[in-house]
């Protein structure tokens, strides 16, 4: 077994989680990825803050006939399906004949 060599090595593995977790140093690469963060963010919020409507162009958009949502056509598909009031004549009508015994 090579068991030893790995305990022998000079870096100890590093963890990163835990209660005696070792902390790493930031990187040049980390604060570029924070500063993009905070100008993707600004951006974000800029948006927000100025909207390509005002709220008088967007009132009434939504005012058209609501259009039924999947649910709803899945359920009226359902009761079509499972909801025919069947009576016993329903049940029985392939043994009527029309005929009569003699």
């Amino acid at each position: 077994m090579r068991l030893g060599t790995f305990l022998l090595r000079k870096e100890i593995p590093y963890r990163f989680r835990g209660k005696y977790r070792k902390i790493k140093n930031p990187t040049f690469e980390d604060l570029l990825k924070l500063r993009h963060d905070f100008e993707r963010e600004e951006k974000n919020m800029l948006i927000l803050r100025h909207p390509y409507l005002t709220s008088q162009q967007s009132a009434g958009h939504m005012s058209h006939k609501e259009r039924p949502t999947l649910g709803q056509i899945y359920g009226k598909l359902k009761d079509e399906k499972f909801s025919k009031c069947i009576t016993i004549e329903d049940r029985l009508s392939h043994l009527k004949v029309l005929e009569p015994w003699d």
